[in-house]
């Protein structure tokens, strides 16, 4: 049923960056601040619905995965976590290797002033992204544990609700939330002032995603013996919306559109990997953050930190960036510790390295999204496996 919400999702998405980029350049503030409710307003509801779309979706699912569900859970954090790490330390080593030989100015000055929003709309979620994973992994593991038939049947309930949420509130707030994102930031000159200067580093990071991508999809084919274009294909709106919201938590819906359109992946895996995914598989983020956190020590302390302490940084920002998704930029806001503390970066660097990754940090989204769908394709066949070892031993 999801498969066929807004089958013109592309279309839509493509029209609202474009809407918004044009409308940016030539609107004037008055018009700007309505602009800037509307994004306020469908944000919230957004980030208000990410919650109750990871409890609906994960709990259930991890429910019918019976006895394979602790081994499955297993399998997905360890290769979700070994993607990213892998994603890091590729960038810290393209970054060694080509970040001596760029010449970089800095000159993020220049840029309009966002005016203050006329009134601020508060929706809270009813809880964080993290606590509605783990709540979701709980109550699913519980159900399948118990084998309670009753709670089964109430999760799937719940999931059909949070299914219509999805198709009647989310999906046609999303392209309103997108437009509004691209004609803020056209407006403010960040993308026609501040993207030439940083361009190629840009580029470069960029490269080094789809590279990543490319290594993540040819693992999945050999892990599974399928071809996993099958998944890629469809990924499409999956990206473009990343590119809008800068967020895989928002990206969410549009997520699990796309990966059960592809006939090679079975519902039951995608209900519980592609949120799980979206919370801790952070390959892209990470990547980009590892170049250009090598590219503003260079920049401005005149040089780049050892690799030893890159591989402890590395390490470590695996596991802090798991709570990042929801939040633009979120990876490097969460990972601020480890960057003064391992890295001994100062207020100047700090500051420097939020501004670049907030002009990228649109494709280090869409790059992680649209790695969850190989990882998905592992899981799944790492599933079916498991589950034809218990019938044999049965």
């Amino acid at each position: 049923m999801l498969k066929k919400i807004l089958s013109n999702t592309i279309v839509r998405l493509i029209l609202a960056v474009l809407i918004g980029l044009l409308v940016g350049l030539v609107v004037n503030e008055p018009v700007l601040k309505a602009v800037m409710i509307v994004k306020q307003i469908t944000g919230q509801i957004i980030f208000f619905l990410v919650p109750l779309i990871i409890l609906g979706f994960v709990a259930p699912s991890i429910a019918r995965l019976k006895s394979n569900a602790s081994k499955v859970l297993l399998f997905a954090f360890s290769i979700a976590y070994l993607s990213s790490v892998g994603a890091a330390t590729f960038g810290a080593v393209v970054g060694y290797e080509l970040i001596p030989h760029l010449h970089i100015q800095t000159a993020s000055e220049g840029l309009k002033d966002i005016p203050p929003l006329l009134f601020n709309l508060e929706i809270p979620p009813v809880m964080s992204v993290m606590s509605a994973l783990v709540l979701a992994v709980m109550l699913g593991l519980a159900t399948a544990w118990v084998k309670s038939g009753e709670m089964e049947r109430l999760l799937e309930v719940f999931q059909s609700m949070v299914l219509k949420l999805v198709e009647r509130v989310l999906m046609p707030v999303l392209p309103l939330f997108i437009a509004a994102n691209f004609c803020v930031l056209s407006y403010e000159g960040a993308i026609t002032k501040q993207l030439p200067i940083f361009l190629s580093v840009l580029l470069i990071v960029i490269v080094c995603h789809y590279l990543w991508l490319t290594l993540l999809y040819v693992v999945a084919s050999i892990y599974s013996r399928k071809n996993s274009w099958g998944v890629l294909r469809y990924y499409g709106p999956a990206y473009l919306t990343a590119l809008g919201t800068m967020s895989s938590a928002a990206t969410l819906g549009t997520a699990l559109t796309c990966a059960k359109k592809s006939k090679i992946l079975r519902e039951e895996v995608i209900d519980v990997t592609v949120p799980l995914f979206a919370n801790i598989h952070l390959c892209g983020s990470i990547l980009t953050e590892v170049f250009f956190v090598l590219t503003v020590s260079q920049l401005l302390y005149g040089s780049m930190p050892d690799f030893t302490t890159m591989f402890v940084f590395i390490i470590l920002l695996g596991f802090f960036a798991i709570g990042a998704p929801g939040v633009p930029g979120g990876t490097v806001l969460a990972s601020l510790g480890l960057i003064i503390a391992i890295l001994g970066f100062d207020e100047a660097g700090t500051a420097l390295l939020l501004t670049i990754f907030a002009l990228q940090d649109s494709f280090g989204t869409a790059c992680n999204v649209t790695g969850d769908g190989a990882l998905t394709l592992i899981t799944d066949t790492f599933d079916r496996g498991q589950t034809e070892k218990a019938s044999t031993a049965l």
